[in-house]
């Protein structure tokens, strides 16, 4: 499975979108994206740029994982940890601090004013045109920070797939287009005198709702990020235990080298304490080897010459000597960690019946708000109480949780999965284990923290308990 970033997705029907799209293009047998993780896997013979050209053609942005060098596995690490790093959830909570203090203001001048007759500067008082300006000015400056809503909602509407981040913007926008007719209509009745008039056209403002529109749904999308932060935790600390150097035996002489310089068949040391850079087999030395990050076998393991270590497991007592056998992506390390990716990136069959829905989701929501505006028209309602129902239907169906809370779920199976030392295929195999009653374990398979615990202290006859601890204390210190 070849593993490609995606970029520009906002919601479940952003990732729908792509899936369709990619699935469209000669050779692609399967393919599944994951809008937690901003990833795309796919399988069959088609090439990567015909798979890219597909994705760009969609409205979005896609690049291929790693590098072309299967060697460089440190690399390819630090590039994949980087690309797990939550940066979506700075640049949103400074959006939405910057989006609270200017609807704050403008809240004031709204709400405060209108309904609860808070006091005002002197230059405002009977002045409607002018508090219609500043309501029309503090609304525009929180919509321009907030302008991705809009540039991914009419970008997404011009491929003709419209996406959650559409129902926001056009919620919005007709809120704010209303609003300036219903100021422009204003001057036109002040002009002629028409102070009842005025006072009708000053109800029918609605930037404050323009922007609470934006800023609520702000709140939610970073929410949403710090969830998606927090579920990549355990995939970010798997690739952490990917040690970053080597002791290699160059001309008897010991040399420290990046890990990705290791080649096979290089002879490479490890004192007690470190960990072993990569796969091998052991040609001098004799120690103990702590394997439990990769097998959860608590008691350390002895190794001989001949017998095989692991990257990432440590190496407790001796000194060994050991010739590099797996290096790069053909480590046991990296074929967990891909194996963690790959099932992030795959869809379990509920997340498939998630994303068929969100995929009409949108279209129907517009067409739902359409038929709502439409039929307070001909009740005989105001444009503008029928306007303020239709944007009520865009504003309350765009929350995407149906499309993210099945992602999530399944990320967080996975995280926790390999945190424990659980590690799953496929999303499928995942959401099947939650319907699992009864696990039959042979008489060798192994459960275990992975830390060594002392249940009893049984001294022999003689020594009372606490003369065996003293000698066990002295004989560690040793």
């Amino acid at each position: 499975m070849e593993q490609y970033n995606v970029t520009g997705m906002s919601c479940a029907a952003c990732s729908s979108r792509v899936e369709k799209a990619v699935s469209k293009v000669p050779g692609v047998s399967t393919c599944s994206v994951s809008l937690l993780t901003n990833s795309m896997g796919v399988e069959g013979s088609a090439s990567p740029d015909s798979i890219i050209a597909a994705v760009e053609a969609a409205g979005y942005g896609a690049s291929l994982k790693g590098a072309s060098d299967t060697r460089n596995a440190s690399a390819n690490h630090a590039a994949e940890e980087d690309a797990l790093k939550d940066k979506e959830t700075p640049v949103l909570k400074k959006r939405l601090i910057a989006s609270i203090g200017f609807l704050a203001v403008l809240m004031y001048f709204s709400m405060g004013y209108m309904m609860w007759g808070w006091p005002l500067p002197s230059w405002f008082e009977g002045n409607h045109v002018a508090m219609g300006l500043l309501q029309m000015i503090l609304a525009a400056i929180v919509m321009v920070i907030n302008q991705k809503f809009f540039i991914s909602g009419f970008k997404s509407l011009w491929h003709r797939a419209p996406n959650m981040d559409t129902l926001v913007a056009l919620g919005s926008m007709a809120s704010f287009v209303w609003s300036v007719i219903a100021l422009f209509l204003m001057t036109d009745a002040q002009l002629h005198g028409d102070m009842e008039g005025v006072m009708r056209y000053m109800d029918e403002f609605y930037f404050e709702s323009a922007a609470m529109i934006l800023t609520l749904i702000t709140v939610g999308k970073m929410l949403e990020a710090r969830s998606k932060g927090k579920t990549t935790d355990a995939l970010k600390s798997l690739m952490k235990l990917a040690p970053k150097q080597a002791t290699l035996i160059i001309d008897g002489k010991e040399n420290v080298v990046p890990i990705e310089q290791v080649k096979k068949g290089d002879i490479f040391a490890v004192r007690p304490g470190e960990s072993i850079p990569v796969d091998g087999i052991v040609t001098e030395g004799n120690s103990a080897v702590n394997e439990a990050a990769l097998t959860g076998e608590s008691i350390p393991v002895d190794k001989a010459p001949g017998d095989l270590v692991s990257a990432a497991t440590i190496n407790q007592s001796g000194y060994l000597r050991c010739e590099a056998s797996r290096v790069g992506e053909d480590t046991t390390l990296s074929q967990i960690i891909k194996m963690v990716s790959d099932a992030a990136a795959t869809k379990a069959p509920i997340a498939k019946v998630a994303d068929k829905v969100s995929g009409v989701f949108v279209p129907v929501v517009i067409s739902i708000s359409l038929v709502t505006l439409i039929v307070w028209l001909l009740l005989g309602k105001e444009f503008a109480y029928a306007l303020a129902r239709g944007i009520s239907v865009l504003v309350i169906s765009c929350p995407c949780a149906l499309g993210l809370a099945t992602p999530v779920a399944i990320m967080v199976g996975n995280g926790l999965g390999a945190k424990n030392g659980i590690l799953f295929k496929t999303a499928v195999s995942l959401e099947e284990t939650g319907k699992v009653q009864i696990v039959a374990l042979d008489k060798t398979g192994t459960i275990t923290n992975g830390t060594p615990k002392v249940t009893d202290i049984v001294p022999a006859e003689g020594i009372s308990e606490s003369e065996l601890l003293s000698l066990a204390c002295a004989r560690g210190k040793e």
